[in-house]
């Protein structure tokens, strides 16, 4: 027999099979956990934004590099700057993914707070009544609380339109007051591409970029971390 066939025929004690339930019936010790519990969910919360700011940094420390690089000479081609443009969206695809995991952790804090603090200094009753299921389910199959076109939408709303108008404009600029004696069709141009085309283009981002920023407005939660079944979150 082998060492599955021995872990199998030999379960846990009970005691320790049932030690969270015995927390779980005796208030104080209930009351004891807790504080920990709250405490580890606000460190991942708090680590998870110090991750999103790292790349928030990075992404404006590219982004002044490549202006700096891009206007230190009129013989720099503008198409430097859109290569700015798909770096600039590589940090927002990590953003975006590091900011659902930033607001499952927060989701959860501001869950544990509105049930368990809020009615400890003012007991007028729990927001939901069933809080400790929603929250221990929650634990077991955890979901991601946005989607991520609404995450989209917020770090674009948030930091990443700015960055893409500030290229935006350093482009407009580049083929046009920075590139006198080359018609801004010249400067724009890519190897194979007209000019105009590559205009057309960078509008069309630009659209869908201010498109994504303005829409979704309400909040879903949506998908589990590792799966796809949907999840619910908070809902009366």
């Amino acid at each position: 027999m082998d060492d599955t066939d021995e872990h199998a025929d030999s379960p846990l004690e009970r005691e320790d099979q049932e030690i969270g339930a015995e927390i779980a019936e005796d208030a104080e010790s209930l009351l004891s956990a807790l504080p920990h519990y709250y405490r580890g969910e606000v460190a991942q919360a708090t680590n998870s934004q110090d991750r999103i700011d790292q790349t928030t940094n990075w992404a404006i420390t590219a982004l002044a590099a490549l202006l700096s690089v891009v206007f230190s000479s009129p013989d720099m081609p503008a198409y430097l700057l859109l290569v700015g443009v798909l770096v600039l969206c590589i940090f927002l695809w990590y953003e975006v993914r590091r900011y659902r995991f930033y607001d499952l952790y927060r989701s959860r804090v501001r869950f544990f707070q509105e049930n368990v603090f809020a009615n400890a200094l003012e007991p007028t009753g729990v927001e939901h009544p069933r809080w400790r299921e929603e929250l221990g389910e929650d634990l077991r199959y955890p979901t991601f609380k946005v989607t991520m076109l609404e995450a989209l939408s917020r770090r674009l709303r948030r930091i990443y339109a700015l960055l893409f108008v500030v290229l935006g404009f350093a482009w407009t600029a580049k083929v046009t007051l920075f590139t006198p004696e080359a018609q801004w069709t010249e400067a724009a141009e890519l190897p194979g591409v007209h000019g105009v085309v590559v205009a057309i283009l960078l509008g069309a981002f630009y659209v869908c970029v201010f498109a994504a920023a303005k829409w979704p407005h309400s909040r879903r939660a949506k998908g589990e971390i590792y799966g796809e079944e949907p999840g619910e979150w908070k809902e009366e």
